[in-house]
């Protein structure tokens, strides 16, 4: 019987094929913004590297990838692993994510006010397309996946809750983008990275490029990412707004290109922007949801 076939970022039965790229060094540490805080930057930059990072690390290797010297990474690693927030192979010494930081994850996600709100939707809009469906917010450059259902078909996604993704090359961040005004939207695209990096031949190249893209998501209300944020990937994304008609969140449908149905529009784009009218009618009303700053 022949073997699982190799397909890029996608997992097949229990085997898992996804050719990750490398990984560039994390850019230079944040500078500390207020007084006394130094520390505490210190030991949140180091989580994120170590959180960002597939497989786990050495110290030397943490050092490199965090920007900060050797002795510094010593101290904070000792620090962290102290207070169960990272975990040190006893005979490897590599890092990982310790269990006292995913216990506060774990109960985080599960308080998620955003999440709670829109769970049942998403799990419709799942059964319906019978495709994966992920949830996200913005999260500075980046949006996060705070949901996500995975697809009752063999062949999967290889994406995480908690991970970063760009806002340029996916149909969530896309999808939100183009819904914020001009000053905000202007605010969002001097944060992002220059130049863009190039996930896939088909990443958006430059700002003035998404910009026409963001037209075009803002005058049909939905985005795609036509295999620009992973190979073989194809996704539609529409926004989920809060309180005065601003984006708040966004929703994707997330399919493989070979398998895509014939008529896309009808099987994913209805069914995904009806989700999002649901929730986004839901939220409105809930002052206390209508704020991207709650996750």
């Amino acid at each position: 019987m022949a073997g699982p076939r190799r397909r890029g970022g996608l997992v097949t039965a229990n085997a898992t094929f996804s050719a990750m790229p490398e990984l560039p060094q994390v850019a230079n540490p944040p500078a500390a913004q207020v007084a006394g805080t130094a520390a505490f930057s210190k030991f949140m930059h180091v989580l994120q590297v170590v959180a960002d990072t597939p497989e786990s690390m050495t110290v030397a290797e943490l050092s490199k990838r965090s920007g900060y010297p050797r002795p510094t990474v010593y101290r904070t690693v000792a620090a962290l692993v102290a207070e169960r927030l990272l975990a040190e192979h006893p005979v490897t010494g590599k890092l990982s994510l310790g269990p006292r930081l995913i216990q506060l994850a774990s109960r985080s996600w599960g308080r998620s006010e955003m999440r709670l709100a829109a769970v049942e939707n998403l799990k419709q809009l799942r059964d319906v397309t019978g495709e994966t469906v992920h949830l996200a917010v913005p999260n500075g450059q980046h949006m996060v996946y705070i949901e996500k259902l995975e697809s009752p078909s063999v062949v999967q996604m290889n994406s995480r809750i908690g991970t970063n993704v760009s806002m340029y090359s996916t149909a969530v961040g896309k999808a939100y983008l183009a819904m914020l005004d001009e000053a905000a939207l202007q605010a969002a695209l001097d944060m992002l990275p220059q130049p863009f990096a190039c996930h896939t031949p088909n990443t958006v190249k430059d700002t003035a490029a998404l910009r026409r893209q963001l037209e075009q998501v803002r005058q049909r209300g939905w985005a795609v990412d036509d295999e620009e944020n992973e190979a073989g990937i194809y996704c539609f994304g529409a926004p989920i707004f809060g309180q005065n008609g601003v984006p708040v969140a966004a929703i994707s449908v997330s399919t493989l290109r070979f398998r895509q149905k014939p008529d896309p529009e009808a099987a994913y784009v209805a069914p995904l922007l009806e989700a999002c009218r649901a929730i986004s009618q839901r939220i409105a009303g809930t002052p206390m949801l209508a704020s991207s700053d709650l996750l």
